[in-house]
């Protein structure tokens, strides 16, 4: 059972009952039986040199500690199709001390890989109610026996306490690109650390309070604060951040000066965005409004619809503030301005489907103005470059990051924002996390000249550091990470032989071979050839037919006994037709076999 406690004057705090007994492990590490082991230790299964896919570990004592689980970005070059998230094959077999899983905010590269992940440990998670009512929502497209009152328990998002027994976890408000985010605290006897999770100083961010300053101040400048592990996404942005304020008084004026509608792209999330649109719409002489999905029927996904009504929900946003496109169609263009999925160039989003002429009931026109109020995600920057060709084609005016200043506000803070943070906070250790290399490093280089951290840990995915007061940081050990790729209902890691196949297969092309061959090995009739990607696929075909030539030469130059091994005949084969493939199409091209027999 947990037992919860209302907040009144102080913050929340969230018991959960302590195990009688701790388990047993067997063919773990030395120190997970070792009571007198009284290190704390930090390790990421993702999140480190790279964007996405943030899950990190805890463990004290034998007992771990989960902090977000979330989806990643998916590379082209896989060849994949759905999602991808962490490996947690390691941590499965220690699920029993597992003691749950802690939440910083709802963005999907923090809790995305719930629904994947969670079943393989169904232990409680502790968050905000705002990712709580994500979860809620998308678990309940999921088949499984998930129970919302008894496996979330929401905490106040103004700061609570969770004791999950050796751990304590201290939250506190931060602002982001996403309502109710937090940084934690984790408190064991071996001292105390600080994850941030995603962050940034946004002080003119009108739908919530600002950072708890004070509480990050106070932890900040306390000598015992064993490391900080901090988000590095945008270290070495150097301007100051834009705020949501400014983000509205820039659309405000392109509302005022655009000729008909306006179209303005961002993340669902983003409540405060959405907040600003509207505002900039009302004060423009435009009614805001949300485009709906095409398909009025109901679907397993949490969009911008689902968003809206949290916002409205929560109370971040007014009943009458955003209405939905279907709603507001029949105003004038000049009055109707609509917040829109597709930023990224998603397939599905809205925008794309615009741009494609796949929306029946609302067209792109020459007159519309299109905003881009947010960033490319690392990634996705062909398929935004795909929307502001298309629109520039169409006779659409853009406004994009790259030509309107104070069009977005980032999540995530810069190197004006970080000087702040280590003039409040000062680690023994510091832990850069969530970023590539690069900003990893200037995070931690700053940790150390203007927050004066002793010491500075980058790391691999894998790789467990041991944190001590006052003694110097190591990895203690290396456990072998990677990332799985969902395919529908298939789990796969992304070096699965399959993906390289489809890789080879893209660039180079397939040759099939069906050969007729008697018990002894003896050709009984032509070989028959086909191809994706190679050679024409007709009867008369040229390289075809010198492909069939030279596996029959290569086949009966083959002795008795060489006949009698199959993989001596599809080695000939590939031989054969390498010698006429290369001829044709260069050296390097490789194409992938697939040798068939059939017995004659």
């Amino acid at each position: 059972m947990v037992k919860v406690r209302e907040k009144q004057t102080a913050p929340e705090t969230i018991v959960a009952d302590t195990p009688k007994k701790p388990a047993k492990i067997s063919g773990v590490n030395k120190f997970e039986n070792d009571k007198n082991d009284d290190k704390l230790y930090f390790m990421a299964l993702g999140g480190l040199e790279h964007v996405g896919q943030n899950m990190y570990v805890y463990k004290y004592k034998g007992k771990y500690l989960v902090v977000d689980c979330g989806m990643g970005f998916l590379e082209e070059e896989i060849g994949a199709g759905d999602v991808q998230y962490c490996d947690t094959t390691w941590l499965e077999k220690r699920k029993k001390d597992v003691v749950g899983f802690v939440l910083t905010h709802g963005h999907e590269d923090h809790i995305g890989a719930l629904k994947f992940v969670w079943p393989k440990f169904r232990k409680p998670i502790y968050c905000t109610r705002f990712p709580a009512e994500i979860l809620r929502q998308t678990f309940r497209g999921v088949e499984i026996d998930f129970n919302p009152e008894r496996d979330i328990i929401e905490f106040d998002h103004h700061g609570a306490t969770l004791h999950l027994d050796p751990f304590e976890v201290e939250t506190f408000h931060v602002s982001h690109s996403v309502p109710e985010a937090q940084m934690l605290i984790i408190k064991t006897p071996a001292g105390k650390v600080l994850h941030t999770g995603d962050w940034t100083f946004n002080d003119g961010n009108p739908i919530e309070d600002p950072t708890d300053y004070a509480r990050l101040r106070e932890i900040g400048s306390d000598p015992k604060l064993l490391a900080c592990m901090c988000d590095s996404t945008s270290a070495s942005r150097q301007e100051p951040q834009t705020t949501e304020l400014q983000v509205r008084d820039t659309l405000t004026e392109i509302m005022k000066n655009a000729p008909g509608r306006v179209l303005v792209t961002g993340y669902s999330r983003s409540i405060a965005r959405m907040k600003m649109f509207a505002e900039a719409a009302r004060a423009a002489g435009r009614v805001a409004a949300i485009k709906e999905r095409s398909n009025p029927n109901p679907v397993p996904f949490v969009g911008l619809p689902e968003f809206r009504e949290m916002g409205i929900n929560f109370g971040y946003l007014g009943k009458d503030e955003v209405y939905l496109q279907s709603e507001i169609k029949d105003l004038p263009a000049e009055k109707q301005a609509i917040f829109l999925t597709g930023s990224q160039g998603e397939q599905f989003a809205m925008l794309t489907r615009l741009c494609r002429g796949h929306v029946k009931e609302m067209k792109l026109q020459p007159t519309d103005t299109v905003l881009f109020s947010a960033i490319i995600i690392p990634g996705r920057e062909q398929d935004v470059s795909y929307l502001y060709n298309k629109l520039a084609r169409m006779g659409i005016k853009t406004h994009t990051i790259f030509d309107t200043d104070h069009l977005h506000a980032s999540g995530h803070a810069g190197r004006p924002e970080f000087e702040r943070f280590y003039d409040m906070v000062h680690p023994q250790v510091s832990v850069p996390m969530h970023g590539d290399y690069i900003n990893e490093m200037l995070n931690g280089k700053m940790a150390m000249e203007r927050g004066g951290a002793k010491y500075m840990m980058v790391v691999h995915n894998g790789e467990m550091i041991a944190l001590a007061d006052g003694e110097a940081p190591y990895v203690a050990e290396t456990i072998e990470t990677g990332f799985v790729v969902m395919e529908g209902e298939t789990e796969r890691s992304t070096d699965d032989p399959v993906y390289k196949v489809r890789k080879k297969i893209a660039t180079n092309g397939a040759i099939f071979v069906t050969l007729p061959v008697d018990k002894r090995g003896f050709l009984k009739g032509t070989p028959e050839v086909s191809s994706v990607g190679i050679f024409e696929t007709d009867d008369t075909g040229f390289m075809k037919r010198q492909i069939q030539i030279e596996i029959t030469k290569a086949v009966d130059k083959l002795t008795k006994t060489e006949r009698k091994d199959r993989n001596n005949l599809i080695r000939a084969v590939q031989i054969a037709t390498n010698k006429i493939v290369r001829a044709s199409l260069g050296a390097d091209k490789k194409p992938q076999y697939s040798v068939h027999f059939v017995q004659k």
